[in-house]
Formats: C-alpha cells, structure tokens, sequence
C-alpha cells in the first residue's frame, strides 16, 4: 500500500468518526465539547451553553426500555450544562451500566470499570436541602477526586444505603417516567443514546 493510499485511508477514517457524530442543533447549536484529545477524553469541561432559569428534559434510551428525567438547571447549573453537552455530542452512546448494587445503577464511563471518564472533574454543587430520593441521578466522585465525575453517573433505584450521602455527589436529575426501566437495568444493558429538550 503506497504512502499516498495510506493518509486517504486514514482521513476517509476520521471523516466517517465526524460524520456519525452527532451534531447539537436548535437550542442547543453552540453546546459543544472542549478539544477532543481522544475517544471521550476531553481538554476540559464545555462551555455553559444552557440557561438555568429554563426546564430542561431528557429521555436515556437503554436496551432495556427509555427513562424519562428532569434536569436540576437551577440548583447545578455546571453539572446540568456538563452532562447535556455530553450527551448532545454522543459521549454516553453505547456505554454499558458498569456497576449495580441494590440500590443504585451506574454509567457513563468509557472503560467499562468505573475508573474512567472525559479526563476532568467538576465542582461540587449541593443543595442543602436535597434529598436523595429514589430515581435521583448524580455525578460519580471517586476518593481522592480523580476524573471521574465528569462523565459518570448514577441513577438510585431505592433509598440511598445508610440514609445519606457522605459525599458531595452533584444531584443533577430526577426520573419522572420509567423507573421501573431503572430498576431492572443490569450490567448487560447498555445506553442507546440521550435525547435532551428543552421546555
């Protein structure tokens, strides 16, 4: 194979990885990812590109059915806009659920092993008056703060273990429909893609 065959092999390769992207539109046209600097690893955490006084809805399509859910904007702006963008881009499309126990299912990261994420965190934002309720979403916090948050996730499928959390977990979300989706999800399901509105 010549040298020249060679690069239009490979660019042909990263035009088609462009073109199966998915492409924020609409109200959502300038939510876009920092660099990538690999597959699902960022430079840093998107620009804001949502508004946290407007509503915000999303549906996680899995292999096990789809669950609606409603996005905290008010209370956790930067975790809101964080996952949206990510999702808008198709960072969550075909990640398996890695981790479940009784009471809590996870995903979100590419490895598989909950170790992995988009290569940066985000800042703690709690509501003091939270509860975590069965089907709250939050974002992963690993100890020692590795870059795990940015990207994964956990949806809880009954009352949190031990009442509380001890962590600052960012509550980003809560289901509205489907949580009996959530609650049979397994470690053989997989997320299809996340739909966001707004409104």
């Amino acid at each position: 194979m010549t040298l020249g065959l060679i690069v239009v092999v490979i660019l042909a390769g990263v035009g088609l990885n462009l073109a199966l992207k998915p492409a924020p539109s609409g109200p959502f046209r300038n939510c876009h990812t920092q660099r990538e600097l690999a597959p699902r690893l960022y430079a840093g955490p998107p620009e804001t590109c949502i508004n946290p006084t407007k509503i915000y809805n999303g549906k996680i399509v899995t292999t096990r059915g789809q669950i609606s859910v409603v996005f905290n904007a008010s209370t956790t702006p930067i975790t809101v806009n964080n996952f949206i963008v990510l999702a808008l881009n198709g960072y969550y499309d075909g990640l398996p659920f890695f981790g479940k126990q009784a009471w809590v299912i996870q995903s979100g990261d590419p490895q598989g092993n909950g170790k992995g994420g988009p290569g940066y965190t985000l800042p703690a934002e709690v509501d003091p008056n939270d509860h975590w309720q069965p089907g709250s979403l939050g974002m992963a916090r690993a100890p020692g703060g590795g870059p795990i948050n940015g990207g994964q996730f956990f949806i809880t499928t009954d009352n949190w273990a031990g009442g509380t959390p001890s962590v600052a977990y960012n509550h980003f979300a809560t289901v509205t429909l489907g949580f009996d989706v959530a609650q049979g999800l397994t470690t053989d399901d997989r997320i299809v893609r996340i739909e966001v509105h707004q409104g």
